[in-house]
C-alpha cells in the first residue's frame, strides 16, 4: 500500500505534463496557417527604424537556430535543420500576421521552435517580421 502512494503523485504528474504539452501544441497549432491570423495586419509599419530594431533581436533570438543571415540552421540529433527564412516558401505561413504569431506561439507538433511571447512584446515581434521582410531573396 505504501508503494501505491508513492506512485500516484508520479502518475499524476506525468499526466498533468502530457496535458500541458497537448495544450501548448493546439495552442501552437491554431497559428499556423490559420485563415485568421493570415488576415491579421502589421501594425508597425516597415521602416528603416523599424528593420534596425528587428536586426539584433533576429540576431539574439532567432540567430542562434536560423543563422545569422536567416538561411537556415544546420540542425543535430535533437531537433531538425530549422529552415530559411529568406526563401518564398514558409512552411508554416507566410503571411506577416502568421509568421507573428509562429514567433510568438512557437510551431509544433514537437515545439522544435518553442514560444517567444513571453520573451518579447509584441511590437519586438513585428519589428523581426520586418526585418525578414527586408532580407528576402527578391
Amino acid at each position: 500500500m505504501a508503494h501505491l502512494r508513492t506512485r500516484i503523485p508520479v502518475v499524476v504528474c506525468v499526466a498533468l505534463s502530457a496535458a500541458a504539452i497537448g495544450w501548448l501544441a493546439a495552442v501552437s497549432l491554431a497559428a499556423q496557417n490559420d485563415a485568421e491570423h493570415a488576415k491579421l495586419k502589421n501594425p508597425v509599419m516597415s521602416t528603416p527604424e523599424s528593420i534596425a530594431a528587428g536586426k539584433p533581436l533576429f540576431t539574439k533570438m532567432c540567430a542562434p537556430c536560423h543563422g545569422v543571415s536567416a538561411t537556415g540552421g544546420s540542425g543535430n540529433d535533437i531537433s531538425p535543420p530549422s529552415p530559411d527564412l529568406t526563401d518564398a516558401e514558409w512552411q508554416h505561413g507566410g503571411t506577416d500576421g502568421e509568421i507573428f504569431f509562429n514567433i510568438k506561439e512557437g510551431i509544433p507538433p514537437d515545439l522544435n521552435m518553442g514560444p517567444f511571447g513571453d520573451r518579447l512584446k509584441d511590437n519586438d515581434i513585428w519589428n523581426i517580421v520586418n526585418y525578414l521582410r527586408s532580407i528576402a531573396k527578391k
